[in-house]
C-alpha cells in the first residue's frame, strides 16, 4: 500500500491533478502502487457523483470563461467599437482590448477581425454574441420577476433638460395619484442600454436609432420656437430673429432647422453664443443674453410665468418625445400608469 519513497512521477502528478489538496499533499510524500491508484480513482469518481455536486460545479466554473470578459465582449460586439464599450462599462479602451484578447486566448478562436482601425465579428464572434444576448436578457428578466412589479421602484432614465425643467416640478402630482409607485429618476440622454443600466423606462427625444427589440410609445410631439426674455423686445415680435442668438452644443442645428422648416427670412444676427448643454441655453435666454430655440414642453412654465416670451409661437420640427421599454407596457401596471399620466399632462 502507501510506502515511503521518492517523489511521484510526472504521470502520477498529472493523473491526480483533480484530487483534493490534502491528497495531493500526501502524494508529494508517499509513492503509490497500482492498487492505491485504483482506490484513489474510485474515490475521485465518487466525489464527482451526485453525492458531492459542489465538486462538479467547481470543476465547471474552472472551465467556464471569465464572466467579466464575456460582459466586455457582449458590449464590444454590440457596439462594434471598443471605445464605446469602455464608455458603457466605465473602463478604458485598453482594458476592453485586454479582456477581449484574454477571452480569445481562452476560447482558442478569434472573435473579432481587426482591419482599417475598425472591428468586425467573426463567425464564432457572431455565435457568441447571439448566445450572450439571450443569456443576459434571461438573467435580467429573472431578476425583474424576483423583484416583482408591486414593490420594486420604477427606474426612469430621462433627458437631462426634460428632467430639470418639466418632470421634477410635476413628479409630486404623479406621487399623489400613485403613492404606491416609487419613481427613481436618472438624468441621461441618447441611446440607452437597458441590460446595463438597470432601468425600466427611458424618456427620450427620438433623434437616434434604437433596437427593434424595444417597445416604444409616443408621448408628445415636439414643437419649437424662438424664445427670449421679454425685455429684449422693443416692439412687436418679428425682431426676435434679429437678437443675438444662443446655441447649444447638443442641438447645433436648432436655428438652421427652424428657419428652414418655417421658411422665414433669416436676418444676420449681431452675435451668437454657444453653451454646452441645452438646459444652459434656456437659462441664458431667461437671463437676457439673446434668443434661443426652445421646445414648448421645456419652456412652457417659463413662458407662463413671464420669464420668457415666444412671439412666433411654436411649430412642429418632426421629432417626438417617446417612452422606451425593454418589456411590453401592458405587462407592467407601473409603466402603463406612468405613460397615461405623461400623456394627460400634454392634453388630448
Amino acid at each position: 500500500m502507501l510506502t515511503n519513497g521518492p517523489a511521484p512521477s510526472v504521470a502520477l502528478v498529472k493523473s491526480s491533478a483533480r484530487i483534493p489538496t490534502f491528497k495531493i499533499a500526501a502524494l508529494s510524500v508517499f509513492q503509490c502502487n497500482d492498487e492505491d491508484i485504483s482506490a484513489i480513482a474510485f474515490a475521485e469518481k465518487m466525489m464527482n457523483s451526485d453525492r458531492n455536486p459542489s465538486l462538479y460545479l467547481t470543476d465547471m466554473a474552472a472551465r467556464f470563461p471569465s464572466l467579466s470578459a464575456l460582459r466586455v465582449f457582449e458590449s464590444a460586439a454590440r457596439h462594434l467599437n471598443f471605445g464605446r464599450a469602455g464608455d458603457e462599462l466605465f473602463v478604458t479602451h485598453s482594458a476592453v482590448s485586454k479582456q477581449i484578447r484574454l477571452l480569445e486566448e481562452d476560447l482558442g478562436v478569434a472573435l473579432f477581425e481587426r482591419r482599417n482601425r475598425a472591428v468586425f465579428l467573426t463567425d464564432p464572434g457572431r455565435r457568441l454574441l447571439v448566445t450572450m444576448s439571450v443569456v443576459f436578457r434571461q438573467i435580467s428578466d429573472c431578476c425583474d420577476e424576483i423583484k416583482g412589479n408591486g414593490s420594486a421602484p420604477l427606474v426612469l432614465s430621462c433627458e437631462p433638460t426634460f428632467t430639470q425643467r418639466w418632470l421634477i416640478p410635476r413628479l409630486p402630482q404623479f406621487n399623489a395619484l400613485h403613492p404606491d409607485i416609487e419613481v427613481h429618476v436618472l438624468a441621461a440622454g441618447g441611446p440607452v442600454s437597458f441590460d446595463r443600466s438597470h432601468i425600466d423606462l427611458a424618456l427620450r427625444r427620438n433623434d437616434f436609432s434604437w433596437s427593434p427589440d424595444l417597445f416604444m410609445e409616443t408621448v408628445v410631439e415636439e414643437r419649437v420656437g424662438p424664445i427670449c426674455a421679454p425685455g429684449l423686445l422693443a416692439s412687436g415680435g418679428n425682431d426676435i430673429l434679429s437678437l443675438p442668438r444662443i446655441h447649444s452644443a447638443t442641438r447645433r442645428d436648432a436655428w438652421t432647422r427652424y428657419i428652414a422648416d418655417n421658411q422665414v427670412e433669416d436676418p444676420n444676427p449681431p452675435s451668437s453664443q454657444m453653451f454646452e448643454h441645452f438646459y444652459l441655453s434656456i437659462e441664458a435666454a431667461i437671463a437676457g443674453l439673446g434668443a434661443a430655440i426652445g421646445p414648448e414642453p421645456l419652456v412652457a412654465d417659463a413662458v407662463e410665468s413671464g420669464q420668457l416670451v415666444a412671439p412666433r409661437g411654436f411649430s412642429s420640427n418632426g421629432y417626438n418625445y417617446i417612452l422606451l421599454s425593454r418589456l411590453p407596457f401592458q405587462d407592467d401596471s407601473r409603466k402603463r400608469n406612468f405613460l397615461s399620466w405623461l400623456r394627460r399632462q400634454f392634453g388630448p
